[in-house]
């Protein structure tokens, strides 16, 4: 963060009477001394104690949301933020792989994900994406659990891995799906579907379509395998960097989604899920990749393979 001329030493922003006496010892002077101590100030992240204490410090001061204008910054990534990202991509794409090679008949998802989480540290990672390991077997794909269990994985079983890494504060989000053992044709047929339609929205991903175009290739995709119905409905993918999950979205559909065009340096996890109740050793198909916009093709910086054995 180069471009942070100054900084200044908080306490701990949960309790009250710290936080009011960061607000009168600390904010007032700086803000005085600048003269903006009865204009706008912008805050991206607060709680309710600051909101108040600024209140009661500064009457002449008026708090606005700088959240959005620093996400909307960050939607465009820099050259040196992009290397960043790289690097944690072959973090994650090794934690994802180890996941995929401890998978067998007999262990538990707890024990998977004990063994990615220890090359993800061993690499220098500092977290797993979104903090919590997800390793998911079988008909714990159907619907989805978000958390690892100490469910057995068993023979026939689908096994989705999401883990990644945060490196030097920046993440990736990389999913794969496996089988163990043989996969039933219904099995292959799900993850074919979520397979060709991941290819049919990287294809939109690229200057002069926009996140909508994208998203309704995937759709439509999935839609000609006959799954449309099952295509989970939260988004289909997200922006990444300095969050986990950050604007923008691709594929959201509740109030508020915007439309916008793919711009050159925007990074996102793309992840279609498709889960199909009731079939045996599980129905729930995710692939998830990162990409990045460039002036031309979509640069995938994920690089684990896909599996050879789910695809029709």
């Amino acid at each position: 963060m180069s471009w942070i001329g100054e900084a200044h030493a908080v306490p701990i922003m949960e309790q009250r009477e710290l936080v009011d006496g960061f607000v009168a010892g600390t904010l007032v002077p700086l803000l005085t001394d600048r003269g903006i101590a009865d204009g706008k100030l912008a805050v991206d992240q607060a709680n309710l104690s600051f909101i108040h204490s600024v209140n009661e410090h500064l009457p002449d001061l008026e708090l606005v949301d700088g959240d959005t204008i620093m996400q909307q910054a960050r939607w465009v990534k820099t050259d040196l933020e992009i290397a960043v990202i790289e690097e944690a991509c072959a973090i994650g794409d090794s934690v994802t792989q180890r996941a995929l090679d401890e998978t067998r008949a007999g262990r538990r998802e707890l024990d998977v994900a004990a063994d990615a989480m220890q090359t993800l540290f061993q690499l220098g990672g500092e977290m797993a994406h979104v903090i919590t390991p997800y390793v998911a077997s079988g008909e714990h794909m159907s619907p989805p659990h978000r958390l690892a269990t100490d469910k057995l994985i068993r023979n026939q079983d689908l096994v989705f891995i999401d883990i990644g890494a945060m490196w030097n504060g920046y993440f990736a989000d990389i999913g794969r799906t496996t089988i163990v053992g043989k996969p039933s044709k219904m099995q292959q047929k799900i993850y074919t579907a979520v397979y060709e339609g991941l290819l049919a929205g990287l294809d939109k991903m690229r200057p002069g379509f926009t996140n909508r175009d994208c998203a309704d290739a995937i759709i439509a995709k999935i839609g000609e395998h006959g799954f449309a119905e099952h295509l989970f409905s939260l988004f289909i993918g997200h922006g990444i960097g300095m969050g986990a999950n950050e604007p923008p979205y691709i594929g959201e559909t509740l109030p508020g989604a915007t439309t916008y065009e793919f711009e050159p340096n925007m990074v996102f996890a793309v992840e279609p899920l498709v889960w199909v109740p009731d079939v045996r050793g599980g129905g729930g198909v995710r692939i998830e990749d990162m990409v990045l916009i460039t002036d031309g093709d979509p640069h995938l910086l994920s690089r684990v393979e896909y599996e050879d054995r789910l695809l029709l």
